[in-house]
């Protein structure tokens, strides 16, 4: 299995196939507006516009379940992240990241690791790196600021 048999719902609810994002190396990333991590925005919004043309995506799922740091709609969410942090990369439908409701997609990546064995998302911007194969090759903790990897994403690009 790999992140192109998943599908997500986009910010209008529609259904999308991360198949469509094959070949690219990809960033996952669950965010909040209201989080003292929040200001990551800037940073991986210039990491997107430096190598989004060498082939790389993030894909950003609003999340509500950290003491209610994701408030509003899609809607609202989209408008702070464009008017504040300027984001231009995909931002899908608010979801949930942990626990029974936990979407598809995050309850596959939460087992992505060497043991197999499920590991929470603890926190807001918790990050997946994954390979053009949709194969997830690292995770980040909500403190590893983007620019951290940024030569990792670079590696990655260049293979």
């Amino acid at each position: 299995m790999t992140i192109y048999d998943f599908n997500v719902l986009n910010q209008n609810g529609e259904e999308v196939s991360l198949e469509k994002y094959r070949g690219k190396v990809l960033l996952v990333v669950n965010t909040a507006t209201k989080c003292g991590f929040t200001p990551q925005y800037e940073a991986l919004e210039k990491i997107y516009e430096e190598l989004n043309e060498k082939g790389f995506e993030i894909l950003d799922f609003p999340c509500d379940q950290f003491f209610h740091q994701a408030p509003g709609s899609d809607e609202e969410i989209n408008k702070v992240c464009k008017l504040k942090y300027n984001t231009k990369f995909t931002r899908f439908k608010k979801v949930e990241v942990k626990g029974d409701k936990a979407i598809p997609l995050y309850k596959w990546l939460i087992t992505q690791n060497d043991s197999k064995k499920p590991v929470s998302i603890k926190w807001n911007f918790t990050k997946f790196l994954i390979d053009r194969d949709g194969n997830v090759l690292e995770r980040y903790s909500p403190m590893t600021k983007p620019e951290k990897f940024l030569d990792r994403i670079k590696e990655e690009l260049n293979k």
